[in-house]
């Protein structure tokens, strides 16, 4: 059955297409497996729960009937504010407004989310746009500018504050709006938590279409809590999120995560006494006893997504996201307000990415383009283009901000793999950030360094004589499935690294000051150098097998070999501009000659990227990489594979051209001169 929705119908219909619901909730609580909402434009303020999920045979779809015309918003707009003095105004809001939630009640919290920073999950726009919040009346009247964190610091004098008045049951919100008159702007405030989310869990095989979906109250979405976004399946199986634009969540913006865990939500931050690193485990394996499985969880698709201006994270996802497709989407702009502070930040940040594929899709202007922690087995990541994904401004570049580690394109946290980078453009100063193990790298350019190589897996035990380190303990899985293998450490190395393009770009004098500054730093080495030579410290395959000669594995002398550093291998990859190879990659090009420049600008909607790279590149040395080739991560013994089990042969370009028997370096299977490839996204 088809139902309509308008909400410019003059009357509450019945949901005919000549008698339309004025709401989309309304279909929303009554669509049964194959029926399809048809939504007609207009600003639907509402929070949409579908009660029912469909059927793989017969989905239940919401369809904006023009693209992204339809509009789900958790924002309702404020007409009644008062000038104060200067350009200071007031607005007084009734609390039955926001029903049991209210958001200038609660504060953004949980675990690995940084407690110096002060902010409650609603928010406040002028014209599409959020303030910034303080937590003092006087920074209303007299506000500062923020040359400290944020990317817009011009806008970081439109500031709100807000405040209780328990006679009256308001909330008093105090805005600066810069001179504006708020009543005459477009001014929202959040009310809501969420905009399309179901309650209950178990609701699959649901299709959003083509909706615009912003502003919601969101709350802070560590992998060790529930894990809520503006859209999201909640712990379910099978959803399409396609066409839409999703915008300013407070926190995330399309959630893929964790189902509630009573007993075990926020448990680090709450009662203190196991560390965070426990009690993920703790999750993860409570998970796995109450029905976390292949056939009942995940196998999501996000495509053709808008996704910009959330604090948090554009898409996050703990566990419910195995198996997804994320493909073909615009992720950008996230965290840039820095509002909001903490591990657990990205343009995607995914823990348990289990045979997720996440290609052509397109990553820039984010805190951290893309984070993959924990269990990334059997993850491709192919055919992006990542740039500009770092603090982008030297003023931003100081040590109140280390935490961050400047950013990358792609953090790859304590995994054991296969994890699969390939056929991919890596432009931010930082390209890969990678305390872990188990990796492949086929095809890529890379303009950016690797940093934290051999770094990052301790859990923050140190005492000034080194006792007690907390090494990371993580799960490793059966191939292709979310049952748990068994746990162990990351020993780093166990990588692979064919046929890619290196260059280094000019570093700008800020982060020359930053990796100085971060040398020593257990998270990141502070590394701006490209190249592989970051490998330096593993040994090749044959160093390592050495190791193990003479020992039958009974009662043998007390060694480390168990536990050094895994071997490395490194083929038919190209080094310019000064950009350094691994000590052990057999004949690597090093050109020490010529000076290999890229530009990437936007014009009339597409993406131009060009390089000189290929006026350089004469005779390939490379082979044609495959599954064969690559072999099986150490700990997981998995295959770098597709999901279903077959093998992958890289005879496919960024674009999908085939390649020569002999392929050239890089992501693209021919070039010419001066070499210009157009990106649509």
């Amino acid at each position: 059955m088809t139902y309509y929705v308008d909400i410019n119908a003059a009357t509450c219909g019945s949901g005919t297409k000549e008698n339309p619901f004025k709401q989309i909730n309304e279909a929303a609580r009554i669509a049964k497996p194959g029926d399809e909402i048809i939504v007609a434009p207009g600003v639907y303020r509402e929070y949409v729960n579908p009660v029912n999920g469909g059927t793989e045979d017969k989905r239940i779809t919401y369809r904006s009937a023009e693209y992204r015309k339809a509009v789900i918003t958790g924002a309702e707009e404020i007409k009644n504010w008062k000038k104060v003095k200067g350009n200071v105004w007031v607005a007084r809001i009734p609390n039955g407004i926001f029903g049991s939630y209210n958001p200038y009640k609660v504060q953004v919290a949980g675990d690995w989310f940084n407690v110096n920073f002060v902010a409650h999950t609603g928010e406040v726009f002028l014209n599409n746009k959020s303030l910034y919040e303080v937590t003092k009346m006087e920074l209303v009247e007299k506000p500062v500018e923020d040359n400290i964190k944020s990317w817009d610091k011009e806008f970081t004098k439109h500031v709100w504050y807000t405040e209780q008045d328990e006679k009256t049951d308001e909330t008093v919100i105090y805005a600066n709006f810069q001179g504006k008159d708020p009543n005459k702007e477009n001014v929202e405030i959040t009310v809501r938590e969420n905009c399309f989310y179901p309650s209950e869990e178990g609701r699959g095989y649901i299709t959003l279409s083509g909706f615009t979906v912003c502003k919601a109250a969101t709350q802070w979405a560590p992998p060790t809590a529930y894990q809520e976004g503006m859209i999201g399946p909640h712990w379910s199986k099978g959803w399409i999120i396609e066409d839409c634009e999703v915008s300013h969540s407070k926190c995330s913006g399309i959630s893929l995560g964790k189902y509630k865990q009573p007993n075990n939500d926020n448990k680090w931050s709450k009662l203190k006494f196991k560390d965070g690193t426990q009690t993920e485990r703790d999750n993860i394996c409570q998970a796995q006893i109450e029905g976390w499985t292949k056939e009942r969880i995940g196998s999501h698709i996000v495509r053709r997504c808008d996704i910009h201006d959330c604090g948090q994270t554009g898409i996050v996802g703990h566990l419910g996201g195995v198996f997804s497709i994320i493909e073909d989407n615009h992720i950008h702009h996230i965290n840039n307000k820095q509002n909001l502070a903490g591990a657990e930040i990205g343009g995607i940040k995914m823990h348990a990415a289990i045979d997720v594929i996440i290609r052509r899709n397109h990553f820039h202007h984010c805190t951290r383009g893309l984070w993959l922690d924990w269990q990334a087995q059997g993850t491709r990541v192919s055919q992006n283009l990542f740039h500009d994904n770092t603090l982008a401004r030297d003023y931003l570049l100081r040590p109140e901000n280390l935490d961050l580690s400047c950013g990358e394109d792609i953090f790859i946290e304590v995994s054991h793999g296969p994890t699969l980078l390939d056929n991919n453009i890596f432009l931010s100063d930082a390209n890969l950030k990678l305390p872990t193990q188990g990796l492949a790298m086929v095809h890529n350019f890379f303009a950016g360094s690797w940093t934290a190589v051999g770094h990052g897996v301790l859990n923050g035990a140190l005492t000034e004589k080194r006792q007690n380190q907390a090494v990371r303990y993580t799960p490793y899985h059966v191939p292709h499935r979310t049952e748990i293998m068994g746990f162990m450490s990351i020993l780093h190395g166990d990588c692979r690294i064919y046929n890619n393009i290196f260059m280094q770009q000019p570093m700008r004098p800020g982060l020359k000051k930053l990796s100085e500054m971060m040398s020593d730093n257990e998270w990141t080495d502070g590394n701006f150098i490209a190249g592989t030579h970051t490998y330096d410290m593993c040994p090749t395959y044959e160093e390592w097998v050495k190791q193990f000669d003479g020992y039958c594995g009974l009662g043998s002398a007390p060694s480390d070999r168990y536990y050094n550093p895994l071997p490395v291998w490194a083929k038919g990859n190209w080094y310019f501009n000064g950009a350094k190879p691994t000590k052990n990659e057999k004949n690597p090009v090093v050109d020490k000659e010529n000076t290999v420049t890229y530009s990437l600008e936007e014009k009339n909607g597409k993406w131009i990227f060009k390089t000189n790279a290929y006026d350089f590149i004469k005779e390939s040395n490379c082979g044609m990489i495959s599954t064969e080739v690559l072999g099986e991560a150490f700990e997981s013994e998995q295959k770098f594979e597709n999901p279903d089990g077959s093998e992958i042969v890289f005879n496919a370009d960024i674009f999908g051209n085939k390649r020569d028997v002999v392929p050239l370096p890089g992501p693209f299977a021919s070039a010419k001169k001066n070499f210009k490839a157009e990106f649509e996204f």
